[in-house]
């Protein structure tokens, strides 16, 4: 039975803060704009359970009216990466190795219609249109700068979308959907680990009534 949607509380938004600037993309040397964006943490799996600290996953998100930012600050247990990739990083079924990954539905009216974007911790990545019935590639011209930190155990990912590629038309007082979830391991059982859980009996990202919510704030 799919769950009823979830409700806007503060445990379930994510605010996006606006800049004066488009960001350089630097995952080591982050801009110093990511400090005015509130982070999100989570590190239990999809279900809400099994909480582990040392997966932890940190989200920024900054917004101009050209580009939405997304910083990701993920701690890992050990690493399993896909080795090959399109020339320009773009990697089929990148899901199958470790990623985090953006659930974006910039219309919540249409509630089966989002966008999808991954990357890895060796900067592999790729961006998805979701409708009912299947998924196509977005094309949305993402930007990214990824940085791995063997000795910490951490990897940072920034992610610059285009507008364009989200949305026709944007209105910054709208508030969007989104989720964002990771994945490390190579074989099952995986650890899926979800900002806000999809509940579903078996590992699923694919539940848009559970994203959270997604609001613009204006400095």
């Amino acid at each position: 039975m799919p769950q009823p949607p979830l409700a806007p509380t503060a445990a379930t938004t994510v605010s996006a803060i606006r800049v004066a600037r488009e960001i350089p993309l630097d995952a080591r040397n982050p801009a110093p704009e990511w400090s005015q964006s509130p982070p999100i943490t989570f590190c239990a799996d999809w279900q809400g359970r099994n909480a582990d600290p040392a997966r932890q996953t940190e989200v920024r998100v900054l917004w101009t009216p050209a580009a939405l930012y997304l910083r990701f600050v993920c701690c890992y247990r050990e690493l399993f990466l896909f080795d090959d990739s399109d020339p320009n990083g773009r990697r089929d079924h990148l899901w199958d190795r470790d990623v985090a990954e953006a659930f974006l539905q910039p219309d919540p009216s249409r509630p089966r219609y989002y966008r999808e974007f991954e990357v890895s911790p060796n900067g592999m990545w790729i961006d998805l249109a979701v409708f009912p019935g299947g998924i196509s590639d977005l094309k949305s011209g993402l930007q990214r700068s990824v940085w791995l930190d063997r000795e910490r155990h951490t990897w940072a990912a920034g992610l610059a979308i285009s507008m364009p590629a989200l949305t026709a038309h944007f209105d910054p007082a709208a508030i969007w959907r989104a989720n964002f979830y990771r994945v490390e391991g190579n074989r099952e059982p995986r650890f899926y680990s979800a900002w806000q859980p999809t509940n579903s009996t078996q590992p699923n990202f694919h539940v848009p009534e559970a994203f959270g919510y997604l609001r613009f704030v204006e400095k």
